[in-house]
């Protein structure tokens, strides 16, 4: 694990403005910086960036948060990721805390392999482009592809001598150890001899999220038989063909922005795509679809558009990959190519306008496509209709969402012209099935009944309240006022009058005790934490700094922390004033405004408490005159006090 010092370093070290800058064009806006979502698609900046602050705010899409926050969300790095990638970009050496001697071993183990693999895609290139094999081989091939030289870069092609031992003696004159060569697989031992495992192949190095080299894919060039058309690398403790696609690292981003995922099967079929201009493409590299690889695409969209070549077999294999996807809870598309092509064909005789405009125009949903297919397959064979019809119900049954279940049976009705009835006893009769083999009970049918629809609120009071307290406490909190309470007390005539009593405390001390002295709890689970944590380090630390805190937080809360700082940035929306919502003014001084937003939350809470009253007491029954009294009695005592609020909160105004 990386350790505590390596990660301060970085947060101390990383400028949010400079890192953001290298993937969003900045414009300076006063003290801000501001551009383009990288988000949504957008013609006006709605993206801030705030320097003295260092944090940013999607304004279009919600987001926000630190350094780290951006890079997880932009390039959906994971937190070490994400550490990493902005210790290499500044320089500093990363510490791991203590770690057993196994781990330890492990660790340097698995960096060696992929420093190896690195050294490989390096070596691949450099023969491709460096030597007159290369040339006359592998860059012809890629250009007879149609692939233009910044595709070929940007992919990292290259090229595999057609010798027994030119990698691995170069490898090994370099440095690098035989036991990582042959753990990665580019090297296979026999003996005493070594061989090179991509021996006269052109070299498709296939990357992880991240970027990193992890394996590669070969193809053969010459016409032997014998020898496979496609040879990827084995597995390895860096490479694991299930849980990985061929294009992820490049396709990320698009695949987030467009909320859309195009799989294909080959390398060249997503090499095409993304020269074209889809870049939102990735592949399975020849192997069956996993589980592992849905949940990696899982983690950008929820949208996939199977892409298969224009044959019965590509159709077929394609369709058994559909019923994985569902599993998985995604809503699946197909696109059949035309018979003859395949993804890298069509995209390489089409423009890319051409090319999204059949996308468009040729992607089903699964149900429909599936359907039709398997309808026109049957035709008037009523057994194999029914076997058919059973294979449709059985693809429906892995959709895990209910409601989405209940709708493709409906369709799936239309189309094969039978009873819905009849398809909800199938899906029984395999869920059941499915119960028992699992040993969990069966599912119960879930009816899909229509809401009314209600209106909602476009702002919620208590959840605005609450937001300006936590507000209060991370742009004051630290600051000592003369707070003014206006108490209702007794004179010597026995009349109730205001009396004011000034009290001088820390804005956080204020907020803190005068909740105490209500017992009143944050409804909002991440308000709540985030009370208790500002509370906490505004006690406890003679420096507050919230950059510290936003560090440490979970996501849900680093955004409304986010969202509260870079308030100043975003124009008004809403007319809180209506809505009983304090907003500072500038003439106003922070201890009137902290005394006005308690007390408004109280009056809130009372009202709420009223109504609650209100409606117990149309269940009263209207026999028990004592419960109606005591009801009664109870709504005046709030209303009174009600009252009261509001005469202090105008006083306080």
């Amino acid at each position: 694990m990386i350790s505590r010092t390596t990660i301060d370093n970085v947060f101390e070290t990383a400028r949010v403005e400079e890192v953001i800058g290298d993937f969003v064009q900045l414009k300076r806006s006063g003290s801000n910086m501001k551009g383009l979502s990288p988000f949504t698609d957008e013609r006006s900046p709605s993206f801030m960036v705030s320097p003295v602050k260092q944090i940013w705010k999607d304004f279009s899409s919600g987001k926000g948060g630190n350094v780290v926050a951006f890079l997880m969300e932009h390039e959906h790095f994971n937190y070490p990721e994400a550490i990493k990638y902005l210790a290499k970009k500044y320089g500093i050496e990363i510490e791991e805390t203590e770690q057993s001697d196994e781990q330890k071993e492990q660790a340097n183990e698995r960096e060696s392999m992929y420093l190896v693999s690195e050294y490989a895609s390096k070596y691949f290139q450099k023969q491709m482009h460096k030597t007159d094999e290369g040339q006359a081989i592998g860059l012809s091939y890629f250009k007879e592809r149609g692939f233009t030289a910044e595709t070929i870069k940007k992919f990292d092609l290259g090229y595999s001598p057609d010798e027994w031992e030119a990698f691995t003696k170069t490898a090994l004159g370099d440095g690098y150890k035989l036991e990582y060569l042959e753990k990665t697989g580019l090297t296979i031992v026999k003996d005493e001899k070594t061989f090179d495992r991509f021996k006269g192949r052109v070299m498709f190095p296939i990357h992880s999220m991240s970027g990193r080299v992890l394996g590669f894919g070969g193809r053969i060039l010459s016409n032997n038989k014998k020898a496979a058309k496609y040879l990827n690398s084995p597995e390895s403790d860096i490479y694991h063909k299930s849980k990985v696609l061929y294009g992820i690292n490049y396709a990320k981003q698009a695949i987030a922005k467009e909320d859309n995922c195009y799989l294909v099967e080959g390398y060249t079929d997503v090499i095409q795509f993304h020269q074209n201009g889809i870049e939102n493409t990735v592949s399975s590299s020849g192997t069956a679809l996993t589980p592992e690889q849905i949940r990696l695409i899982n983690r950008l969209t929820k949208n996939i558009t199977v892409l298969f070549d224009g044959d019965a077999a590509g159709t077929r294999a394609s369709l058994r990959g559909i019923d994985l996807i569902l599993e998985q809870g995604m809503n699946v598309k197909v696109c059949p190519f035309p018979e003859g092509e395949d993804p890298d064909s069509f995209a390489r005789s089409n423009s890319e306008d051409e090319l999204r405009e059949f996308l468009e125009e040729n992607s089903y949903d699964f149900i429909t496509y599936k359907a039709s297919l398997l309808m026109d397959e049957a035709k008037n064979d009523p057994v194999k209709k029914a076997g058919l019809i059973r294979d449709m119900v059985n693809s429906i049954a892995k959709i895990p969402d209910n409601i989405q279940r209940e709708v493709y049976l409906q369709e799936c009705s239309r189309i094969m012209d039978i009873n819905e009835d009849v398809l909800y006893a199938t899906l029984a009769q395999i869920e059941n099935r499915d119960a028992k083999s699992s040993g969990h009970s069966k599912k119960q049918k879930m009816e899909v009944v229509k809401e009314e629809a209600t209106p909602k609120s476009k702002v919620d009071p208590l959840y605005e309240l609450e937001r300006k307290i936590i507000s209060l406490l991370i742009l004051y909190g630290r600051e000592e006022g003369e707070f003014h309470d206006i108490l209702l007390k007794q004179n010597e005539q026995g009349e109730m009058i205001y009396e004011s009593e000034v009290q001088k405390a820390k804005v956080f001390e204020k907020i803190f005790l005068d909740l105490q002295e209500d017992e009143i709890e944050f409804t909002n689970e991440d308000f709540k934490k985030l009370f208790l944590l500002l509370i906490e380090k505004l006690n406890s630390e003679d420096e507050f700094g919230v950059e510290m805190i936003i560090n440490d937080i979970e996501k849900s809360q680093a955004i409304k922390l986010t969202d509260i700082l870079m308030e100043e940035e975003q124009y008004e929306l809403h007319d809180w004033g209506r809505h009983d919502i304090p907003v500072k003014t500038k003439d106003q001084g922070v201890s009137q405004y902290v005394t006005q937003t308690i007390l408004s939350l109280r009056r809130y809470l009372v009202g709420e408490k009223i109504n609650e009253l209100l409606e117990e007491m149309k269940n009263v029954d209207a026999d028990s005159e004592t419960d109606r009294t005591e009801k009664i009695q109870e709504i005046m005592s709030y209303t009174s006090l009600s009252t009261i609020l509001s005469d202090r909160l105008g006083r306080v105004m």
